[in-house]
């Protein structure tokens, strides 16, 4: 068996929408985009203004599209990056609420990392569910039903949650496995020659 990943140009139909805002953590944003990328999902990294964006530590990223532009596609999955203040910039645009809400209604995926998971937390999706973050993000006490796991990846339906960027790449491969299946999660981890 071929344990290579498919190349990026190959096609398997899963799109995934990053949503960066400044102060975004840089690790998670890039480890979530390459992993994805690397098993031939489709990506779209958008800014909340477009151009270029400036994470947590400094680094810029240039970004695909803006998010105007971006929600005009339709998506199996939205992953939102952790980082201060870029969650709490994400907290506060309208368009990721809309987005978010949209997302569930229609069944598909919505994860997030680190300080992210209280975005979703805000939106009312992680009412009843079992999620992890960063410590101090999410609050059982506000949100009703929540049951904070502390687990490094968390999944409670299509739910994802995650607790930082120490766990990033768990948390990619585990969106690599939902949308693309294990073996294709298995032939990517592979390919990074992590230690066992």
């Amino acid at each position: 068996r071929d344990s290579r990943p498919p190349r990026q140009g190959s096609r398997n139909m899963a799109t995934v929408l990053v949503p960066l805002a400044p102060g975004f953590e840089e690790i998670e944003a890039v480890t979530v985009i390459d992993i994805l990328r690397r098993a031939g999902v489709t990506v779209v990294a958008a800014g909340l203004e477009g151009g270029s964006v400036t994470g947590s530590h400094g680094i810029s990223i240039e970004t695909d599209d803006s998010l105007e532009a971006a929600m005009e596609g339709d998506y199996d999955m939205v992953v939102l990056p952790g980082g201060i203040p870029g969650a709490d910039n994400l907290e506060n645009d309208e368009r990721i609420t809309e987005l978010l809400r949209r997302m569930a209604r229609s069944g598909k995926y919505a994860a997030a990392i680190c300080a992210a998971p209280k975005v979703l937390a805000a939106t009312g999706l992680l009412e009843n569910r079992r999620a992890t973050s960063y410590p101090g993000f999410l609050d059982e006490e506000v949100t009703p039903g929540l049951k904070i796991t502390g687990r490094p990846v968390e999944q409670d339906g299509r739910i994802i949650t995650s607790r930082s960027a120490g766990t990033a790449m768990d948390f990619a491969l585990a969106l690599v496995e939902n949308l693309v299946g294990k073996d294709c999660r298995d032939a990517v981890e592979a390919s990074l020659q992590r230690a066992v």
